[in-house]
This record gives C-alpha cells, sequence and structure tokens, in this order.
C-alpha cells in the first residue's frame, strides 16, 4: 500500500464512530494532504476493499421513513461478494441504536440476534442488608441485635438500599443520638428504620428514541454517491470516479527523489552549509599586491 493510501487509512481507523468521512471533512483535518489528494487514495482504499459507502432506507416505528447514508470501513480488505453478501444481511435489521449517518466499523456491527444476558448470581446467604443489621454491634454495643431481630429487621433494612443507601449511612442512622441505656434495641431499631427511611430514587425517564428497521439497503459510489441503482459501481466506484482516481495515480511519483524539493514547498527550509570563514587581512593584502603596493604595515 502506498504510504499516502495508509496515512489515510489510518486516520480514518482512528475516527469515532459517525465521524463525517468525505474527502472534503478529512482534508479539513488532515495535517498533510488536502482535497484531491485524500479523494485519489479514499478511491483507491475503495477499490482495495476497505471503505463501503451504503445508503440505507429506515423505517421508523411511527411510521415514518428516512434514507441514512453510512459509511463501512474494515481494517481488513473485504472481496466485493464479502460486500455484497454484507449489504444484503442489512435488510431489516433492527437499527434503533445504530442510525446515525457517517463512519461505521464492520466489527461493530451487532448481530441481529441479542447475545443472552448471563443471569444474576443469587445473593449470598446474609446479604448486604443482614450484615448491615448484623455490623450494628461492632459500631454500638447498646444495638446488639439478635438472629431473630436481623431477620425481622432485613426488609426494612433491604429497602433502604433499594432507594439508594449503603450499609454505612444505615449504620450512622441508627447509632447516631442512642439513648445512655437501650433496653429494647431491636424496637428501637424498627422505629428508626422506619421513621428515618430515605425517600425513593426518582424513576429513570423513559427512552424516547423510536425502533428503526433497514428496509432497504443500497451500495453507492464512494466518491460522488451516485447510487448502483443508477449506475454501474465496481469495486464500489462508479467508472467516471474510477477513471479520475486512475488518472490521478498515473501522474504521482512512485517515490521521493531527496533533493529535488523546492524549498518552498518544505514545512520547513532545509539547513544551508555554514559560510566559509574568509581571512579579511590577508585578502586585503592579495588586492594591493595584484594593483602594484605592498602590503600594508601593521603594528
Amino acid at each position: 500500500m502506498p504510504q499516502r493510501d495508509a496515512e489515510i487509512a489510518a486516520f480514518i481507523d482512528h475516527l469515532p464512530v459517525g465521524a463525517a468521512i468525505g474527502h472534503k471533512a478529512i482534508a479539513a483535518e488532515h495535517p498533510r494532504y488536502g482535497q484531491q489528494a485524500v479523494r485519489t487514495s479514499m478511491g483507491r482504499l475503495t477499490e482495495a476493499g476497505h471503505l463501503r459507502w451504503v445508503k440505507e432506507h429506515l423505517t421508523i416505528e411511527d411510521n415514518s421513513m428516512r434514507w441514512v447514508t453510512r459509511t463501512y470501513w474494515s481494517r481488513e480488505p473485504k472481496t466485493p461478494s464479502w460486500w455484497a453478501e454484507f449489504v444484503r444481511e442489512r435488510h431489516g435489521r433492527d437499527v434503533t441504536d445504530q442510525y446515525a449517518p457517517g463512519l461505521a466499523r464492520v466489527e461493530d456491527v451487532d448481530d441481529t440476534e441479542a447475545e443472552p444476558q448471563p443471569r444474576p448470581e443469587p445473593e449470598p446467604e446474609g446479604g448486604a442488608a443482614r450484615q448491615a443489621l448484623a455490623g450494628l454491634r461492632a459500631a454500638d454495643r447498646r444495638l446488639a441485635l439478635s438472629e431473630r431481630d436481623c431477620r425481622a429487621l432485613e426488609p426494612l433494612a433491604a429497602e433502604w438500599l433499594a432507594r439508594g443507601a449503603t450499609p454505612a449511612d444505615i449504620t450512622q442512622a441508627l447509632t447516631t443520638g442512642l439513648p445512655e441505656a437501650v433496653t429494647n434495641p431491636g424496637g428501637l431499631t424498627r422505629t428508626r428504620l422506619e421513621t428515618k427511611m430515605p425517600p425513593k430514587l426518582p424513576k429513570a425517564p423513559a427512552k424516547t428514541r423510536r425502533r428503526a428497521r433497514v428496509t432497504r439497503a443500497v451500495f453507492v459510489c464512494g466518491l460522488c454517491e451516485e447510487p448502483e441503482t443508477t449506475t454501474e459501481l465496481v469495486n464500489g466506484l462508479c467508472a467516471d470516479c474510477r477513471a479520475e482516481c486512475l488518472a490521478d495515480s498515473e501522474g504521482e511519483a512512485p517515490y521521493v527523489v531527496p533533493g529535488v524539493v523546492p524549498d518552498t514547498f518544505l514545512a520547513v527550509p532545509r539547513q544551508q552549509a555554514p559560510a566559509p570563514v574568509v581571512d579579511v587581512t590577508r585578502y586585503v593584502d592579495e588586492i594591493r599586491r595584484a594593483s602594484g603596493y605592498a602590503p600594508k604595515e601593521r603594528g
């Protein structure tokens, strides 16, 4: 792969998902190459099988419809048949959270079926609520609860935890400001758990994003976005864009010969060799002798 194409490929690979991927947008951000250079390199990357532009027709849950153009990037070059199968499988795909235009990676495309979620492990004997109650004995001996008290009060302590409190919050609320003598630790603990119960957490706002599904997907030219329904695409490019990339490639030098680039085209001018040191006195004496004069005497 030519060096410029490799640099453009690395630049694309580091872009975030959804980033603008046109040659103008990349040239505006790339520190070395302009629009025409980026356009030619992107055309070659497309022909090599790293890039494809796909226009997807989406049907939203509210029965609205839209077209979205996504640019799919693959680190590994893919064959035309692989890309054709990839686009065929886009039909009917649920893209509720993935229908933003711009860059997408084929490695990140989710499968149609959601991955099975792992089953939560059962809470061990004596969970966080029970442990918080049993630990009151160590925090303050006046709240030494019995096993029966812990079992009876566990639902109240569990409700505290469900409302966002921590075991430390429970301990502080139950042990702060205790009377000198506590004759009924279980009863006092129940009263404090009930009267100091924190408020319920507000419900998380419901998702407002409507479900979306791909109902049609077509390739478009990677450089002019002409759809495959109106022109023939070969390796992701139409005939005109392929011809332009070929013409630009033929005009490029296969390698750079050091020393032939003018200083005006360099970011930093070359360092010039230092000028030789001239003995001015000796030079003046030589001129006087050549003119028929004796060298000047110097003290």
